[in-house]
């Protein structure tokens, strides 16, 4: 019971962090295995460790981020 929470709960990330670089990418109309997109991955990480928990919070703070612009 305990693993299938856990790995639910990995799936849930997983979910909202390629959502939304994803969206970031496709909004630029760039390739999501570009060094940009590689960039958003990297970034969308460490949002999301930083409290960024929604994809649409991930997307905005993607969008604001100066390294990503």
């Amino acid at each position: 019971m305990f693993q299938s929470l856990t790995s639910a709960l990995v799936y849930d990330e997983v979910d909202v962090l390629t959502g939304a670089v994803f969206s970031w990418c496709a909004e630029r109309r760039i390739s999501l295995r570009s060094q940009e997109g590689v960039s958003a991955a990297s970034a969308a990480i460490d949002l999301y460790l930083a409290g960024y928990a929604t994809q649409d919070a991930l997307l905005a703070a993607l969008n604001d981020s100066d390294s990503l612009n």
